[in-house]
C-alpha cells in the first residue's frame, strides 16, 4: 500500500471511530453562545473565556491601547527576545496580591503545565507549596 492510501485508511479509521477534529469557524466574539459558521448560534461549554471577557467593551478597549503601545507580540518566549516591562509589573503585582517572593506567568496553559511539570515531578521540600 502506498504512504498517501495508508494516510487515507488511517483518517477514514479515525472518522469511524469518532475522533475525526474539524475545524469549528466562528463568526462573532468568543463567548458563551458563538455564531459557527454552517451551524448557527451556539452554545460553548469548553471556551476559556470562563470569565466572560473576551467582548467586554472596556477590555476590548484596553486591548487597543496596549496593541498601540506595545504592538502585536513579544516575536518570540521571553528568555529570547525579552520579557516586556508590564510583564515585570504584573508578576511583581500578583506575587505582591498572593503575598509571595516572585511570581511568573505564562502565556498559555500549554506553557504552564510545562512548567509546573518540572516542579511536581522534583523531590518536594519542607518549603515547597506541594509538600
Amino acid at each position: 500500500m502506498s504512504f498517501m492510501g495508508q494516510l487515507q485508511d488511517e483518517l477514514a479509521e479515525f472518522k469511524k471511530q469518532g475522533v475525526y477534529k474539524r475545524l469549528n469557524y466562528l463568526d462573532s466574539p468568543q463567548g458563551a453562545r458563538v455564531k459557527m459558521e454552517g451551524r448557527g448560534e451556539v452554545v460553548v461549554l469548553s471556551s476559556n473565556n470562563y470569565l466572560g471577557l473576551c467582548d467586554v467593551p472596556e477590555v476590548i478597549q484596553a486591548g487597543k491601547e496596549a496593541l498601540d503601545h506595545w504592538g502585536a507580540g513579544t516575536a518570540s518566549v521571553r528568555f529570547i527576545c525579552g520579557t516586556f516591562t508590564v510583564h515585570r509589573e504584573l508578576e511583581d503585582a500578583l506575587a505582591a496580591f498572593v503575598g509571595c517572593e516572585s511570581s511568573l506567568t505564562y502565556a498559555s496553559c500549554w506553557n504552564a503545565n510545562e512548567g509546573c511539570a518540572r516542579r511536581f515531578s522534583a523531590n518536594p521540600t519542607s518549603s515547597s507549596p506541594i509538600s
